[in-house]
């Protein structure tokens, strides 16, 4: 048997009809004629040797054969698709497009997306917020903002710097708080959207690291980090904060670290972008502002105690 492919158009057409298991729907899918896609896949299945489709009175389902090419068919299509797009995006060096957090994209990279405009006139962004894991390969995303423990195989990251959480409140709250002992009675806010990280990072962890024995559970819990950062700014309790995200809030005065003591964790923000396109200009100056708008503020830091979550006694 030969292994010469069919054409490209027949494979389509079965493409098409296999999703859809219908020739009306794959036809339209494919702005052809009912009759011009059935014609494609006759021809298709003269070139195989095998009806690829049983023809029932209002229906169609595929045979044995089509089964066997349907997958393949599909993922092959798709497989071409993300090329063609890739191939597309590198002629294309005024939009730019970055997918981030919404967390992260509301407390950082929002207010500050104005001066990266400023400086960039030529470049058209365009910033999609998910929690998604995206395919930068085929999904249309040239930077990716990721967070997280993980390794980014394949692609070109840069990591951001250290990753440290420590407990802000407004300054009429710090008042009445002054002390990690008198938190004891504070309302306290739980930032859910960081339990994956191992080992945790959450209230109880945060007491051992200044030596006390207390594991909070009441109190306002929040699923988003900015959600709990407002509250915090609206002086419903305390949060245990992390850095990107209470930074613009802690400079402008809204929110203030009583307190000395930070936790820090592996997980770090990353810059990444497939492999070799971080030469691009367009990714390239996009790169060159994160970091150096990251620089901006390192020195939150300073005059804080940063330990480390690993070297914090477990319970």
């Amino acid at each position: 048997m030969s292994d010469r492919l069919p054409p490209l158009t027949a494979l389509r057409a079965f493409d098409a009809a296999a999703r859809h298991m219908s020739f009306a729907k794959a036809a339209a899918e494919l702005s052809v004629t009912p009759a011009a896609l059935s014609f494609q896949i006759k021809s298709l299945e003269e070139h195989l040797g095998r009806p690829l489709f049983r023809r029932l009175n209002r229906a169609v389902e595929l045979t044995e054969e089509g089964h066997a090419l349907a997958p393949g068919a599909q993922e092959g299509f798709e497989v071409l698709t993300a090329a063609w797009r890739a191939a597309r995006r590198l002629q294309d060096n005024t939009t730019l497009t970055v997918t981030a957090g919404p967390a992260l994209t509301a407390k950082w990279l929002a207010p500050r997306l104005y001066d990266f405009a400023r400086a960039h006139p030529e470049i058209d962004l365009r910033i999609s917020t998910s929690l998604r894991l995206v395919d930068l390969a085929r999904d249309g995303v040239d930077v990716a903002i990721r967070f997280g423990q993980g390794l980014d195989a394949g692609l070109y990251s840069i990591s951001a710097r250290k990753e440290w959480m420590i407990p802000v409140m407004t300054p009429e709250l710090a008042s009445r708080y002054p002390t990690p002992e008198s938190l004891r009675e504070a309302p306290l806010i739980f930032d859910e959207s960081i339990s994956f990280l191992d080992p945790p990072i959450d209230w109880p962890t945060w007491f051992r690291a200044v030596g006390m024995d207390f594991a909070p559970k009441r109190g306002a819990h929040f699923s988003n980090a900015d959600h709990a950062i407002d509250a915090a700014v609206a002086g419903v309790g305390v949060v245990l904060g992390r850095r990107p995200m209470i930074i613009k809030d802690v400079i402008e005065g809204r929110l203030v670290m009583p307190f000395k003591t930070a936790v820090e964790t592996d997980a770090r923000f990353r810059f990444v972008c497939l492999a070799g396109s971080e030469t691009q200009p367009k990714i390239a100056a996009f790169r060159d502002w994160f970091l150096a708008e990251i620089a901006k503020t390192a020195h939150i830091s300073d005059g804080l105690t940063i330990v480390h979550v690993k070297d914090i006694p477990p319970t």
